[in-house]
């Protein structure tokens, strides 16, 4: 997803309607906003942390994407969730 269709999508109750929401945000959720951060940086501005992010990103995607019900995935909160950190699986 791009910095913007990242943007909008966290903007919706969909988004909002899925994950972990001890703090009132869910990770995902928190996890998108940091990364429209970072899609918005030069590579020379990228932090450590930012690395570490990325990495978790990754992390998460692959680990969730070997999670993939069966059955239409468009409505599903495995989508919405994956669409928060950044990963549209309808589209790659």
């Amino acid at each position: 997803m791009t910095a913007k269709q990242l943007d909008e999508w966290l903007k919706s109750d969909e988004s909002k309607s899925v994950g972990d929401k001890s703090d009132g945000e869910s990770t995902g959720h928190a996890s998108g906003r940091h990364i429209v951060k970072l899609l918005g940086k030069s590579r020379d501005d990228l932090t450590d942390g930012d690395y570490a992010h990325m990495r978790k990103v990754v992390g998460y995607v692959h680990r969730h994407l070997a999670q993939r019900p069966s059955g239409d995935v468009e409505d599903s909160r495995w989508r919405y969730s994956l669409m928060n950190w950044g990963h549209d699986p309808l589209k790659s």
